[in-house]
């Protein structure tokens, strides 16, 4: 590895799987527990998780919102890998990001939304901010095949037409959901998000990190 590449500094925009961690109203909550412990003689520590494959930071898979489209281990992983665009869009004040709202972006293939001042750990915020159909349909064109948020989904906790993820899907672009973007400044950047490979999942946990692209 060279020394550039070595002091690339890297962001870890993932939340932490923990109990207690706050999930879809209604979704499986997060539990871990102890199924071999040192503690008690055993030779080794192992842990068995309960969760939903919405917990935390995750990508969708196009499984997610339509019956017949592919499950997360299907998908390519070229739309999870490379050079994103972070957008600081905590000033937007109508509940959903427009295409009034977007910056002018010049070949960006991923498109990052930190949307909170700072990401709720410890509750629950069912007024989180989505993402208008139109600025999606408008980010395609431009030719972005993944669309990241800070939020827990694209389209707004009440939305029985989720029209959002229609948008992604026609397009075949990518969602990440979950991110933790509190500290990381406007700009590009590496993203490396690889979502788990389950065979029939709706979606993939992920350890979401980003890197910079020069070491100034």
């Amino acid at each position: 590895m060279s020394s550039w590449e070595s002091k690339r500094r890297i962001w870890d925009i993932s939340q932490a799987l923990r109990p207690g961690l706050p999930v879809w109203p209604g979704d499986t909550d997060f539990v871990f527990e102890r199924t071999w412990n040192m503690e008690d003689g055993s030779p080794v520590n192992v842990g068995r998780m309960t969760m939903s494959t919405h917990s935390g930071t995750h990508g969708d898979a196009p499984l997610h919102y339509s019956a017949t489209a592919p499950d997360i281990a299907s998908v390519a992983l070229d739309p999870y890998i490379g050079e994103c665009l972070v957008v600081d869009a905590t000033g937007v004040g109508s509940g959903r990001i427009s295409v009034g709202d977007l910056p002018h972006i010049d070949s960006a293939d991923r498109v990052l939304f930190r949307t909170f001042e700072r990401f709720p750990h410890d509750e629950w915020d069912s007024r989180f901010t989505a993402i208008d159909a139109e600025a999606i349909e408008w980010l395609a064109l431009q030719g972005v095949k993944l669309v990241g948020t800070d939020a827990p989904s694209v389209d707004p906790q009440d939305s029985k037409t989720m029209d959002g993820h229609k948008a992604v899907l026609a397009h075949d672009m990518r969602i990440l959901e979950g991110l933790v973007l509190d500290d990381v400044p406007e700009g590009r950047y590496e993203l490396i998000a690889l979502p788990l490979k389950i065979a029939g999942g709706d979606a993939g946990l992920c350890r979401a990190i980003l890197r910079d692209l020069t070491n100034d």
